[in-house]
């Protein structure tokens, strides 16, 4: 079984920057029977991207859901499966004159540092978003591998001096806003994240704007999707 793939609708906007993204979609929360988003709210179950593009379909949902149960059952082989098809990423990215990075947790936040896949590619760029807070304040700190990238995702438990504190100390953190994306939230400054998913490449201290994607996150009720001031300058598209 394959693990990774070369590239969602919003991955494959890399490419215009010279970026492949390879990424690993399990099936989130406890799908699999295993709960691999365990620091997940209720806002960001509810929004969760699953389902969206081909995720709606039933062939990739059980697919998923193998993978998952596969990393949990028989972790070496998993491993050696995901070790052998981020070398060939990398060398096919080259050969498309192409930068290659990983993104492991599309649908899922596991602590992928305490693994050897990142220190045993120290070449390779590796990135995603986590809702673990120790996680990130460790990545802060310069204890996770130099070739990992995090950006924290806010969710509805997320109080706002959280996030002012984490952007005050170089972290990027994550928020979802409904229509459009602000230039500014609450004075710390907003970057389209919608451009592309390369996050490894955005500036440090800042808001990572991204804009309430399907039906259940534009209908949120739960403060998962924020709502812009009526009065904020718009970050063109």
């Amino acid at each position: 079984m394959k693990l990774l793939n070369a590239g969602n609708n919003k991955t494959v906007k890399g490419e215009k920057w010279g970026w492949r993204t390879y990424g690993l979609h399990l099936a989130p929360y406890n799908l699999s029977g295993k709960n691999v988003c365990s620091h997940a709210s209720t806002g960001c179950a509810e929004a969760c991207l699953n389902t969206a593009g081909r995720g709606i379909m039933h062939t990739v949902q059980e697919a998923r859901i193998k993978k998952t149960k596969w990393f949990f059952e028989d972790r070496e082989s998993f491993m050696s499966q995901l070790s052998k098809e981020i070398v060939s990423g990398a060398k096919s990215a080259v050969k498309k004159n192409l930068h290659s990075c990983f993104r492991l947790n599309l649908t899922s936040d596991l602590p992928w540092h305490q693994l050897s896949v990142i220190k045993d590619n120290p070449l390779l760029r590796f990135y995603d978003y986590t809702k673990d807070k120790a996680r990130f304040l460790r990545y802060l700190s310069g204890l996770l591998p130099s070739n990992y990238h995090l950006t924290y995702s806010r969710s509805e438990t997320t109080p706002d001096k959280e996030v002012h504190d984490l952007c005050s100390r170089g972290g990027n953190v994550a928020v979802v806003f409904k229509d459009h994306l602000p230039s500014t939230w609450q004075g710390i400054r907003v970057v389209n994240g919608d451009i592309n998913d390369l996050r490894f490449q955005d500036p440090s201290g800042i808001i990572v704007g991204l804009k309430a994607k399907g039906t259940a996150g534009k209908k949120d009720k739960t403060g998962f999707v924020l709502e812009p001031s009526p009065l904020s300058e718009r970050l063109p598209c």
